[in-house]
């Protein structure tokens, strides 16, 4: 890693404006990988400023020449994914086989969804004398996460490169190394200067002041929701665009004619891919309350069959969580379930025996868990799974939609009645029968999961502005 105590910025590699630096730790050895430099306010104010320069140019680039410079980022992308997958496992701990099947990939699909968007998008049309046109919305702030971290930077950079934008990224301090992998990518693949720029730090340092900066048109976020509150406060005196993915705690249900071996069993092992560390993770289980024993059976043996421990081992399901701080939330919350009443039918407080090295978690089935626990109101990001009783259809959705959050949920059961009740669910996806995702439908949430879209079309109009120009066709 050559870059990793500078930023990318104006098209070049540049020293930072502070001596501030952090380690980055590989989460299965507890031991750093190496150290990267930390921005602040001035970074912040000269990432914008070339992204600001850039968009005058860039702004007016045509569909084809946008096209092709995608289709050159996604030619050095493909054949820079081993190293991208390598590096993602080495600083968040995702096994080696989901970073090389998933983590890497979905950057890649998400390219290259922008640039099939971008093939046949409508930028203009008629109505009456009048043309609306969509057109590139400005300098972006792009803030990511950790978890999901290639697949958070390129559902954002993929469509702001696709209409036109520039754009400075902020990606978590926590895993930063891909974003720096991913900057050199766009370097090699011939982005414009200016147009892409990477300042790494954390919420404060840089975060805040790239929220706030009066010359930054739009502000995309993916976290928590605590952190998405504090970016709006800061957008809200430049009266910016905000768009935010953040936290879920979804509901899958489990319907009474569903096989509840097959399906509980699957989605055990969907719930605990990426040690639980998805925002969209099907973390609360609602089966029949009278079915309650006998499921809880079929995801205790489901999570015991889960092989946790090194990441560099093909066997290894789930490797560990992130740093030391998520380690020690996910204990607290576990303790908070066994102290509220709920029963833990495996796993646990404490790591899986053999692996005291390592922020691992032990897979974790919580049964007989009632809606208003901590443990099934709160996102613990972790391999832990609650199982809550329903008593009808009614009862379900009352309960999968009884939360602050509205990200996405899961059904299993009958097509009929399972289409029936996700009509009924307030959550920005719905997952039927152990349908996947698909990059070309919109992801998002209600209520506290956050505000507009990514993904597909409607994650590329995000990054647009609308124009009526009248008398254009008198």
């Amino acid at each position: 890693m050559d870059h990793v105590k500078q930023f990318y910025i104006g098209g070049q590699w540049v020293a930072p404006r502070t001596d501030t630096t952090l380690e980055v730790v590989n989460p299965a050895t507890e031991q750093p990988i190496t150290s990267i430099a930390m921005g602040g306010a001035a970074d912040v104010a000269a990432a914008v400023a070339a992204a600001k320069a850039a968009f005058e140019t860039f702004s007016q680039t045509t569909r084809q020449e946008r096209l092709d410079l995608l289709d050159s980022v996604v030619a050095v992308y493909t054949r820079r994914l081993e190293e991208l997958a390598d590096i993602i496992s080495q600083e968040m701990g995702a096994p080696l086989s989901l970073a090389r099947a998933a983590q890497a990939v979905a950057g890649l699909g998400q390219l290259g969804t922008a640039r099939a968007v971008l093939a046949d998008f409508e930028f203009e049309r008629p109505l009456g004398g009048t043309l609306v046109a969509r057109e590139p919305v400005g300098v972006c702030g792009l803030i990511t996460p950790w978890n999901w971290p290639l697949n958070q930077i390129a559902c954002k950079v993929g469509p702001a490169l696709a209409t036109g934008c520039t754009m400075v990224l902020k990606p978590s301090e926590v895993a930063p190394l891909n974003a720096i992998l991913f900057a050199e990518i766009l370097d090699e693949a011939g982005v414009p200067a200016g147009v892409f720029n990477l300042v790494n730090g954390d919420g404060l340092g840089v975060g805040a002041p790239l929220s706030a900066h009066p010359d930054v048109d739009m502000v995309s976020f993916t976290g928590s929701t605590r952190a998405g509150i504090e970016v709006a406060r800061a957008a809200a005196p430049t009266v910016k665009r905000v768009a935010q993915e953040l936290g879920g705690k979804s509901a899958n249900i489990i319907l009474d004619d569903a096989d509840l071996q097959a399906v509980i069993t699957r989605d055990v092992g969907n719930m605990c891919t990426n040690s639980g560390q998805s925002c969209n993770a099907p973390s609360r289980m609602l089966v029949p309350a009278a079915r309650m024993d006998e499921a809880a059976a079929i995801a205790a043996e489901a999570a015991r069959n889960i092989v946790v421990g090194d990441p560099r081992e093909e066997t290894t399901r789930i490797g560990p969580v992130v740093s030391a701080t998520q380690y020690g939330r996910i204990q607290q919350l576990i303790e908070k379930g066994i102290g509220e009443g709920a029963k833990v039918e495996v796993g646990g407080p404490g790591k899986p025996e053999g692996l005291e090295t390592g922020y691992f978690v032990r897979p974790t089935v919580f049964s007989h868990v009632s809606n208003d626990m901590t443990i099934a109101r709160e996102e613990i990001f972790g391999p832990v799974l609650v199982l809550i009783g329903y008593e009808d259809d009614d009862d379900a959705v009352r309960i999968a939609n009884d939360t602050l959050y509205g990200l996405s949920g899961y059904i299993s059961g009958s097509a009929d009645r399972a289409k029936a009740m996700a009509r009924r669910l307030r959550t920005g996806n719905v997952h039927l029968n152990g349908a996947g995702p698909d990059f070309n439908a919109p992801f998002g949430g209600y209520r506290q999961s956050g505000n507009g879209r990514e993904w597909g079309a409607l994650g590329f109009e995000e990054y647009l502005e609308t124009k009526a120009i009248m008398g254009y066709n008198a």
